[in-house]
């Protein structure tokens, strides 16, 4: 079990790190690590947060009426059905993965901003596995903001967005789109050749595509593409297109480069 300092140690101890103290110092006057006064420094210095606050989890949005940072929601719910799960830890905690190419550093760190703007208090941490960087943050509650959680993998099972995150999506659907896109979508370069008064002509374009197995995922990325009247079409059995130019370029002042 961690030791618990008396009040008085921690405070003696900020304050002669206040005062330029050197860390091996203050960690031997007052009979800690030096790592703990460097916690100490970070939680209720640098952080101003009381004693005792990085311990206790935030309350849920759902089961205690907590704030919900709601444009954010919105764009972790689209990244959790792209290439996100939940797994159930020891003590009924539940951990939230969000697995993302390894070359989208934008995007990781970008993660982490996500996870603790909806679970405040949260330290979300990475991991790399081949090619990939894995995000998590922990909580009881996850499964209450995202109901969607079962068994079996998602496209083998029904996927439905409960009436209080459809509320949310239509307030966010730019936000969602970023998640869903970001996840499972890329932005890809097209051409063609025509023929123009006997000579043979190549045109560039661009064209976001959202590729995933699910026909319920898919459906929720056309609805809110429908939200934001961006024109879009299914180019496969798993694939949903946004190809015209202009609508290609309303998703781009929308979701912002993939990198």
């Amino acid at each position: 079990m961690p030791r618990v300092r008396p009040q008085s140690v921690v405070d003696s101890a900020l304050a002669c790190s206040d005062r330029g103290m050197a860390d091996a110092e203050n960690a031997a006057l007052h009979g800690v690590a030096i790592k703990t006064i460097r916690r100490w420094r970070r939680l209720y210095q640098r952080r101003g947060l009381p004693r005792g606050q990085g311990h206790l989890a935030p309350p849920c949005p759902r089961c205690d009426g907590a704030d919900l940072a709601e444009s954010s929601y919105a764009e972790l719910l689209g990244w959790y059905l792209g290439d996100g799960h939940l797994s159930l830890g020891r003590r009924q905690v539940f951990s939230l993965h969000i697995t993302n190419d390894a070359r989208y550093v934008d995007l990781n760190a970008h993660l982490l901003d996500l996870m603790a703007a909806v679970k405040p208090g949260g330290k979300p941490h990475t991991r790399l596995v081949p090619g990939a960087v894995i995000t998590t943050v922990s909580w009881k509650h996850w499964p209450c903001l995202f109901p969607q959680h079962g068994s079996g993998r998602k496209h083998e099972r029904a996927i439905a967005l409960v009436a209080w995150q459809e509320e949310i999506v239509r307030s966010f659907p730019s936000d969602f789109l970023r998640g869903l896109f970001h996840s499972d979508g890329c932005r890809v370069a097209n051409w063609a050749t025509r023929e123009v008064a006997g000579e043979t002509r190549r045109y560039d374009y661009p064209r976001w595509q959202f590729v995933n197995t699910s026909e319920d995922i898919l459906g929720m990325c056309t609805w809110a593409l429908d939200l934001v009247h961006v024109p879009w079409r299914r180019s496969g059995s798993r694939v949903v297109s946004v190809s015209r130019r202009e609508a290609v370029a309303a998703l781009d002042a929308m979701i912002g480069p993939k990198s």
